[in-house]
């Protein structure tokens, strides 16, 4: 998931900032990226739903561009052709399969604004273009011309993004990702000198947790980059983990906010800067996955470059590995025990069965019934009791830990999917975050 050392907004080096004299200047046109999920898209009504919230932004003068997903089960339909076909197919093809659903919603938002008077155009990723890199299926964005989408806004004209692919180096469809749609925004916004990126989704923000599960969750008004790249990157659904990293890194002011719900400049959740929050929370939520595949590779001879002869196959095959345990066993042999995503667990096992021989271990396992759990917070910086308070409320519910991993900001642990409601209902308590009876949500 790594993202291009050169900041996007420096592709567009040497052509005048057109909202450089704009930015807080009273009267001036504010820029605005707005982007449309694929529940908020998924149907023709919705659609038009979404050309009316476009144009209401477009008539209080502000300029426009729109990101769209695939509407709601297309990609998923894409998906299981693909697989029904080959589980292990080209690609390339997979991408020139998976990313037609975003080319038809852009065209029909635009049709749907022209419908009511609103100037647009579609436009795909090559057409920008939003370059990638090779890595098919999950690519990561290199550069963005905002040269085209600029074009558009100085005519009046309403750009309409198919999101979630791109262009790679060999001229080939190439898409960003599950979510991808999210980084697709947040990279126009950069690239054309938003002000703001809003992620308009079936959610009216970002909540300390899953509401579905715990119902006292309460909504945030802000979060920090940090927290938030952390809790997507940990099974928070709501951003997509690259979005986020790349808006922290440009610097652009994503809100999140509903579809469905009448909207305002202070509707939703906002991610920004540390500096930008005045009282701090030791800490921001807590997030589950569900997309975990655990892997135990058993009875390794233990000798030195051994995780290397087990992990350099995984990562040459664009599989990225999680969590990590290893624990010593008896007459010099070793088990590693790790997760993957569990669209890549196929992959892995092929990886895995092809090293056999070198690695020379026994016995290959791998498990579903697994869900991770994290705990995300900048007050795990200085607050070492935050992680005790997990592994002890955890404990204290009969729940065991099977593999941990830590960052400056977050603790996150593996435990058997049967648990997952009672862990995290428990955990929301332990940590303070429950809404007080009556409050909102």
């Amino acid at each position: 998931m790594s993202m291009p050392d050169t900041p996007v907004r420096d592709q567009l080096a040497g052509r005048a900032d057109p909202h450089a004299a704009a930015r807080g200047e009273k009267g001036k046109r504010k820029t605005v990226v707005m982007k449309f999920g694929g529940t908020s898209v998924g149907n023709i009504e919705r659609i038009r739903n979404v050309a009316k919230r476009v144009k209401a932004e477009h008539d209080r003068g502000r300029r426009v561009a729109v990101v769209v997903s695939a509407m709601a089960g297309v990609t998923n339909r894409m998906v299981g052709y693909c697989a029904e076909l080959d589980p292990l197919a080209d690609p390339k093809e997979y991408d020139a399969v998976v990313a037609a659903g975003e080319q038809v919603t852009s065209g029909l938002v635009s049709i749907a604004l022209q419908a009511l008077g609103v100037k647009a155009r579609s436009f795909q990723g090559w057409q920008i273009p939003l370059v990638t890199d090779d890595a098919h299926g999950k690519a990561a964005i290199e550069s963005v011309d905002g040269t085209a989408l600029l074009a558009c806004l100085d005519d009046d004209v309403v750009p309409v993004v198919a999101g979630f692919q791109g262009v790679g180096p060999d001229g080939r469809i190439a898409t960003l990702g599950r979510g991808g749609s999210d980084t697709s925004a947040v990279a126009v916004a950069a690239a054309i000198n938003a002000d703001q990126c809003d992620i308009y989704t079936d959610v009216d923000g970002i909540y300390t947790t899953d509401p579905r599960i715990v119902k006292r969750a309460k909504k945030l008004d802000r979060i920090t980059y940090e927290e938030m790249l952390e809790l997507a990157s940990v099974g928070a659904k709501v951003l997509q983990t690259r979005s986020v990293g790349l808006a922290m890194r440009e610097g652009v002011r994503v809100r999140v906010l509903s579809s469905f719900a009448e909207t305002d400049d202070d509707s939703g959740s906002i991610v920004v800067d540390e500096d930008e929050i005045m009282e701090k929370e030791l800490v921001a939520g807590i997030a589950n996955s569900h997309d975990e595949a655990k892997i135990s590779v058993r009875n390794i001879p233990d000798r030195p470059g051994i995780a290397a002869a087990i992990f350099d196959p995984l990562a040459a095959a664009n599989i990225n590995v999680d969590m990590i345990v290893q624990s010593v066993g008896v007459d010099n042999m070793t088990n590693m025990t790790f997760t993957v995503s569990k669209a890549d667990e196929a992959g892995a096992r092929a990886v895995l069965e092809k090293a056999r021989e070198y690695v020379q271990y026994g016995e290959l396992i791998t498990s579903h019934n697994v869900v991770k759990i994290s705990v995300v917070g900048i007050g795990m910086r200085s607050n070492a009791g935050l992680a005790a308070r997990m592994f002890r409320t955890l404990a204290d519910r009969g729940i065991n830990v099977q593999v941990i991993s830590t960052s400056e900001i977050k603790i996150s642990v593996l435990i058997d999917s049967e648990y997952t409601e009672l862990a995290m209902r428990a955990l929301h308590t332990a940590y303070g975050l429950d809404a007080k009876e009556g409050a909102d949500a």
